[in-house]
């Protein structure tokens, strides 16, 4: 296990926010995917969200995050 339980981590930055996508492995090693949206406040602080997807739902996760994106790329032209 990594530090922090993460087993695999990528980001990336566009000019107002980064967004972190995070493998990480629970104390029992139950794997859960961790989605982080950080954008900066003022001169030191970030505003953090984040969302955990459990194993157990990664495929369903997985089929409706497509759909939108599909729906998204459609929709841009």
């Amino acid at each position: 296990m990594g530090i922090r339980g993460e087993l695999f981590s990528t980001r990336f930055s566009s000019q107002k926010r980064t967004y972190f996508f995070n493998v990480k492995e629970n104390r029992k090693g139950d794997m859960f995917l961790n989605i982080v949206e950080s954008k900066k406040q003022g001169e030191d602080d970030f505003e953090r969200h984040s969302v955990l997807i459990f194993d157990e739902d990664l495929e369903h996760f997985e089929r409706e995050l497509l759909r939108a994106l599909d729906f998204m790329k459609r929709r841009k032209g």
